[in-house]
């Protein structure tokens, strides 16, 4: 069978995290997305694993269920040097268990722990209990691993069972890197909040014979992930070299000659553009043989909030993404599978930018120092603006 799943979420015990990001409404929002399986997120938290035994019921083999929605255990770990890690757990019991080995002072506090374990530690810990580990959003400038390490060996010294890409990278990125063609990519959400332009904006699509933790094990080791859809990377926050104070993009040359710092006072950050031209092995990428397609993804509401201009979260768009799931069932089945002239009938403006979504005509100011990227359909496209600390 073929699963569409979002390995990384977290709960509402999370920093920054919405407090609506409970099973009662992650679960419907993931349906309506188009998920068929979703990460539980902060799966070392003591409170949310009773949360999570509360509202749901255990099928077995890993999974809980809540109103027809899957759920596997997952947790995000901040360990030594601030580098993220992504754990899929097997059950309840090797979570607690797990929780209160690991050497923390944080963890019944924020839903994402923090350890001083390095990322070979980690590995070594919890591969004794049959976990799946791998780096979050590898290429990220304050969390990602290779902000540390030029290699993924440095980390862990042994093969990890996934690399996550992060929303400011792509299969096509990642794969100028000659040591990632022995590893899975995963797309994941990291999703803070249960709005569906947050949960599944990126997802991976698996082949499993059920859907279990030992299907997902099996998937990851013998390359059954037949589809990874992801953003735009340049929409993502970090993709590009840019201040964390007043956003504006950054040459990076220029950013470390003048030591990272914004004329403006702010720091500048590493773009994961940058980062992976620093590391990469070659100019193009080389995809080995197992890699499936990567499908670039664009939540719906972001698309409906360019055409009409409103806020994403506004009851116009709201309104019109919810006419369009009426009608068509999922927003994934929207964004690539329902025909234009069936969309037409239920929203003239849309339906145009939609087909540019699908034929890559979409125009982005790209994201960077913590600032995501914007969307335009303007028929003429746009330089990108690369600003230097001379001329702003």
């Amino acid at each position: 069978m073929l699963v569409n799943a979002d390995f990384h979420v977290h709960s509402c015990f999370s920093m920054a995290s919405s407090k609506d990001m409970l099973i009662k409404n992650m679960a419907p929002k993931s349906k309506l997305k188009g998920l068929n399986l979703l990460g539980t997120g902060d799966a070392f938290h003591p409170n949310w694993l009773d949360m999570i035994e509360e509202s749901t019921v255990y099928c077995g083999d890993g999974i809980y269920n809540s109103d027809d929605m899957n759920f596997v255990l997952t947790t995000e770990v901040e360990g030594r040097n601030r580098i993220h890690h992504l754990i899929i757990i097997p059950n309840i019991d090797i979570a607690r268990e797990l929780s209160y080995k690991l050497p923390s002072k944080n963890k019944k506090i924020d839903g994402r722990p923090k350890t001083n374990l390095s990322g070979i530690e980690l590995l070594e810990l919890v591969r004794d209990y049959d976990c799946l580990i791998g780096p979050a959003h590898a290429f990220t400038p304050w969390t990602g691993m290779y902000k540390s390490y030029d290699s993924i060996y440095d980390c862990y010294e042994k093969r990890v069972d996934f690399v996550e890409l992060g929303l400011s990278a792509d299969t096509f990125m990642a794969d100028r890197i000659s040591e990632l063609k022995d590893f899975p990519f995963l797309t994941n959400s990291d999703a803070h909040s249960p709005w569906p332009h947050r949960l599944g904006r990126e997802f991976n699509q698996i082949e499993l014979k059920d859907i279990s933790f030992s299907s997902i094990k099996n998937a990851f080791k013998h390359n059954k992930i037949k589809a990874n859809y992801g953003l735009v990377p340049n929409l993502g926050k970090y993709h590009m070299t840019a201040c964390t104070k007043c956003y504006n993009l950054i040459d990076p040359m220029i950013a470390h000659e003048n030591k990272m710092k914004c004329s403006c006072g702010g720091t500048i950050k590493k773009g994961v553009d940058f980062r992976i031209s620093e590391i990469a092995d070659y100019d193009k990428p080389k995809h080995p043989a197992f890699r499936p397609k990567y499908v670039h993804l664009m939540p719906l509401a972001e698309i409906i909030s360019s055409v009409y201009e409103k806020g994403v979260t506004t009851k116009t768009v709201q309104g019109k993404w919810q006419k369009l799931i009426d009608n068509f069932g999922t927003e994934i089945d929207v964004l690539i599978n329902v025909s234009l002239d069936d969309i037409e009938k239920i929203d003239l403006n849309i339906a145009p930018a939609i087909n540019a979504f699908r034929n890559g005509e979409i125009n982005v100011i790209p994201g960077g120092g913590g600032k995501y990227g914007q969307i335009s359909f303007d028929k003429i496209k746009k330089q990108d603006k690369i600003v230097t600390l001379d001329n702003f």
